[in-house]
């Protein structure tokens, strides 16, 4: 019965999603919503692209198993993320009218950076888009009890989302936030009253949590946990500001209000709502003590969906998962979305200069099918790998290769062509060299290309311009020369 009533909740959201996708006329309805967006639309969208499998799955496992600074990453970092765009970033961009962040990479510094950085955007999505199909076959592997293997339950999972995604682009992908962004809240959120009578209260929780050092946020006194504390905070907080997908909210706005203020609501109320399942789960040590100690040692991930199914009834158990596939629908459609349009922008064009606007768009939604494959080969190849440490990897790679160009580029006049690429090379290198040798436990990877992208951009700006300046007054030029 459950099962029957997830299979129809996929069926309604496919069918709002095509409804909305009856909007799209042209790429940029489909990669932008033709700017239009609300700013409640953009809110939500905000939230909900965020609130995905990690959030529900993957943070409670690592909050119960080391506290608070065990997920300064998510959601502290990537709520905070939300908030620096819309204060930092968001105004500027907007102003810019471009159609992906790539765009912006080519106009500011030329087209080897824009194809650059499209790689780097593009790579970066495989782990997180991975994340949420995982999550998907997980779920339907719990619900079938087994029958429909974790493997096939990506296939039907992936198959849903493109349903809508492939049509409808940002209209389908925002209307379908929206509504699912309501179960989510209202489903956790009983959820969360439900689960606190149960284990007697929610002073027991929140003093079980206190006990065990659960609010502990701030790393010892010692420089290498103090700088991969530091890491931690900035790999999504930095790193997941040059994405599409955020990129995308921002553009989708209908007015600079709307661009601004969206991400910074939306960044508040997700730091906020995360603490949600962190609750859920330390709920869970009191009401299936011995079950949930034994989960978060062979897998972690499974305690919230246990408690749900072996614990509460039947009508907990709808609400539960049907907030649940609204977190990962959501999110996964987004970033299905955001790396086809950067390709189909970025890269194809390239090679077809003088494609038209429709035959741009079919480019889009052809790119949107060969990516789903791509991701849902790589996350059945990638299964066994923790949800949340996916996550995570995917957005070192923007951080230590797209993020200094980026924040050069808007704020530092001086930020060139040649100290884009010596900012990309030098960091990309720098974050390789530590995460495949030794010296990567010693010292964070993600942290020690950031400084070597910094480094790039200042000598590959300056150096120029420091020895043309030698040069000139080594030779200076004589009257009249």
């Amino acid at each position: 019965m459950l099962l029957t009533l997830v299979i129809v909740y996929l069926l309604v959201t496919i069918a709002i999603g095509l409804v909305a996708a009856r909007r799209v006329k042209s790429t940029a309805d489909f990669a932008v919503a033709g700017r239009h967006l609300p700013l409640v639309m953009i809110v939500t969208t905000t939230f909900a692209t965020w609130f995905g499998s990690e959030t529900v799955l993957g943070i409670p496992a690592k909050f119960i198993g080391g506290g608070l600074g065990s997920v300064v990453e998510d959601p502290f970092g990537a709520g905070s993320c939300l908030i620096l765009v819309g204060v930092f970033f968001a105004a500027r961009l907007y102003r810019m009218n471009l159609l992906t962040i790539s765009d912006y990479y080519r106009e500011r510094y030329g087209r080897t950076v824009e194809v650059v950085a499209s790689l780097i955007i593009m790579v970066s999505y495989l782990g997180w888009v991975s994340a949420q199909v995982t999550a998907l076959g997980l779920v339907f592997h719990l619900l079938s009890d087994g029958v429909v293997s974790v493997p096939l339950g990506m296939v039907i999972g992936v198959v849903s989302i493109l349903a809508y995604t492939l049509f409808g682009g940002m209209w389908s992908v925002a209307v379908t936030d929206f509504m699912q962004m309501i179960i989510l809240v209202g489903g956790l959120a009983i959820l969360a009253v439900f689960a606190s009578d149960m284990a007697g209260g929610a002073d027991k929780v929140i003093a079980l949590a206190s006990s065990r050092d659960l609010f502990r946020f701030m790393p010892e006194p010692d420089f290498k946990d103090i700088v991969f504390f530091i890491a931690a905070a900035i790999t999504m907080m930095l790193g997941s500001i040059p994405q599409q997908d955020v990129f995308q909210r921002v553009m989708s706005a209908n007015n600079l209000r709307s661009a601004t203020l969206g991400p910074v609501i939306g960044g508040v109320a997700y730091i906020l709502f995360a603490f949600v399942p962190m609750f859920l789960v330390t709920s869970a040590l009191i009401i299936m003590p011995g079950q949930a100690e034994e989960l978060l040692q062979t897998d972690p991930q499974k305690v919230l969906p246990t408690l749900v199914l072996e614990h509460m009834p039947f009508v907990m158990q709808v609400l539960f998962f049907g907030a649940l596939l609204s977190a990962i629908k959501s999110c996964a459609s987004a970033t299905l979305l955001a790396p086809s349009v950067t390709f189909a922008e970025n890269i194809w064009r390239q090679f077809r200069p003088h494609t038209s606007d429709r035959q741009e768009l079919v480019t889009m939604r052809v790119t949107v099918l060969v990516f789903s494959a791509l991701v849902l080969c790589y996350a059945i190849w990638m299964q066994g790998t923790s949800i949340y440490e996916m996550v995570s990897g995917a957005y070192q790679v923007t951080l230590v290769g797209g993020f200094v160009p980026l924040v050069f580029g808007l704020y530092w006049k001086r930020a060139s062509t040649q100290g884009a690429l010596f900012a990309i090379s030098l960091g990309l290198l720098a974050w390789l060299l530590f995460v495949l040798t030794p010296a990567g436990m010693e010292f964070p990877a993600q942290l020690a290309g950031v400084l070597a992208a910094i480094a790039g951009m200042l000598i590959g700006s300056l150096g120029p311009q420091a020895i043309r300046n030698r040069h000139a007054a080594h030779h200076p030029r004589t009257e009249g020369a």
